[in-house]
């Protein structure tokens, strides 16, 4: 699967709430997403529309490796 070249910062934390995700804080245009599974991991996430493809590619991949997963099966997951 290829990633989302046109997701926005809303779309994509609520696919991650999927996995368990929630919003812990937000400065300006920076949000702060935390989960417990599998142990604590968070990830910070631009407040942009869209967000850019190689920042998408980033997150996607450090999710998917904190969850033990590729980043094709995380997509899936998610379904985006």
């Amino acid at each position: 699967m290829r990633i989302p070249r046109d997701i926005s910062a809303d779309i994509l934390i609520a696919a991650l709430h999927k996995l368990g995700y929630q919003v812990t804080r937000q400065k300006g245009f920076h949000i702060r997403i935390t989960t417990k599974e599998n142990g604590e991991h968070s990830e910070t996430i631009p407040r942009h529309n869209p967000i850019k493809v190689g920042t998408v590619s980033s997150i996607l991949k450090s999710i998917a490796a904190h969850h033990n997963l590729s980043v094709e099966e995380l997509l899936e997951i998610l379904d985006l």
